[in-house]
């Protein structure tokens, strides 16, 4: 942003560009007021003190809004830049798999009974149709008694 975009200096809002330079500290440079820069070894570090240098050049510093923006090496830029595209291809396909599965269920549902789409469903994505169900409660000829298995195991 340049100072025909709505930074005027000395009117509370300075942009303040952070980069790292080649021996691994991190300047700031508050490019609308000449002179005005700063360092140190982080980045916390360098945003405490570009305030400080601010000061000795304006007399709105301790209120002054400051808007950051980063000047990172080309390689970096590129590697962030290719992380937001596949991030917003992730969102974009996340959405669209979400509209395809609903109108999926919908299409299943539409002429079948629940329990028919469900078996379908689970058949179709060749998955098991319990996720579409409630499990099954043994019937009372299949319980076994606590030590009823013992038992047969003894008589054996």
């Amino acid at each position: 942003m340049s100072h025909d975009e709505g930074l005027a200096p000395g009117r509370g809002r300075y942009r303040v560009v952070y980069e790292r330079d080649p021996t691994g500290v991190w300047t700031a440079d508050v490019p609308d007021v000449p002179g005005c820069h700063t360092w140190g070894e982080t980045v916390s570090k360098a945003r405490r003190y570009v305030r400080d240098a601010l000061a000795l050049w304006v007399d709105d510093a301790a209120a002054a809004e400051l808007v950051e923006t980063f000047a990172l090496p080309q390689d970096v830029s590129a590697a962030v830049e290719e992380s937001r595209a596949a991030r917003a291809q992730l969102e974009k396909d996340q959405r669209e798999a979400g509209q395809r599965t609903e109108r999926a269920a919908k299409e299943l549902v539409n002429g079948l009974g629940l329990r028919d789409a469900g078996k379908s469903w689970g058949s179709a994505t060749n998955g098991s149709s319990r996720s579409c169900s409630r499990p099954r409660k043994a019937s009372p000829a299949r319980r076994e008694l606590p030590g009823a298995a013992a038992e047969r195991a003894a008589d054996s």
